[in-house]
């Protein structure tokens, strides 16, 4: 599939999703949007597909932003339907995607760029990497998803300052926060994903699909994630990985999965 905004492609069982605006520090603009909606679908829909990672072109930037200019003269009514449409098409998918998601944080995660990082299953940085969520600053809040992923991962309190403050915190600050769980030089950041990719990559995905799910249920109001969990845990005793995991352990070899 051809991509104007970004670029597409899989070796060895990972598929690197790059979004590619370089002169525009890779903000999103809505077609961006609507291009990562789609090359993550058709990832997650590839059975050779194990793992994604997203990151951004160039040395600058993962997501600068969104494209302020598409939205600088909406109304309210229009305001509130970017921000739903966008969850809906990319943040809310990208979570809930039964494939393991990483973002390779390369320089500025800004605004909807760190919401977009906040939307993978977790994050790797470059030691440039700066990440804030500056949306105050122009009179309105973050809509991709902030104010509740943000808190989730570093606790509300630092969640309100650095939002309120409109401020921006560095790798290792980050990392500190448990924003992101590795910091690493920026040119071996893709390297050091697609090593944590491949350890993952020799795993069930069937069981992994079910401990995403699982996991994600502890922060879904009104659901009971232990219940998840044992529903999850017990019909994982009704397929093949589960079978050829056992067996695989009990005979001392390597397991053979056979996709998702």
């Amino acid at each position: 599939m051809a991509y104007q905004n970004i670029i597409s492609k899989k070796d060895n069982g990972i598929t690197t999703i790059t979004i590619n605006r370089p002169n525009k520090l890779n903000a999103l603009n809505k077609d961006t949007i609507q291009e990562l909606h789609e090359a993550f679908d058709v990832a997650n829909r590839d059975k050779g597909t194990k793992v994604i990672i997203v990151t951004g072109s160039g040395d600058k930037a993962f997501v600068a932003g969104a494209d302020i200019s598409e939205f600088a003269h909406f109304n309210a009514k229009q305001g509130m339907q970017l921000a739903a449409k966008g969850q809906e098409l990319l943040f809310d998918f990208i979570e809930n995607l039964s494939t393991p998601v990483i973002a390779a944080v390369n320089g500025f995660a800004l605004g909807g760029g760190l919401e977009l990082a906040m939307a993978c299953h977790f994050r790797v940085a470059s030691d440039n990497a700066k990440m804030g969520l500056p949306e105050v600053s122009l009179g309105v809040i973050p809509g991709y998803g902030g104010t509740q992923r943000l808190p989730q991962l570093i606790g509300k309190g630092r969640a309100m300052e650095l939002i309120m403050t409109a401020g921006m915190i560095d790798a290792n600050q980050a990392l500190a926060y448990g924003l992101v769980n590795h910091v690493t030089p920026q040119e071996k950041l893709l390297a050091l994903c697609e090593k944590i990719a491949l350890k993952i990559s020799r795993n069930s995905p069937v069981a992994i699909t079910a401990a995403i799910k699982a996991i994600n249920a502890n922060y879904q109001d009104g659901v009971d994630g232990f219940k998840i969990e044992i529903e999850a845990f017990g019909k994982a005793f009704a397929t093949q990985d589960f079978k050829e995991g056992t067996t695989a352990f009990l005979e001392k070899r390597k397991a053979d999965f056979q996709g998702k």
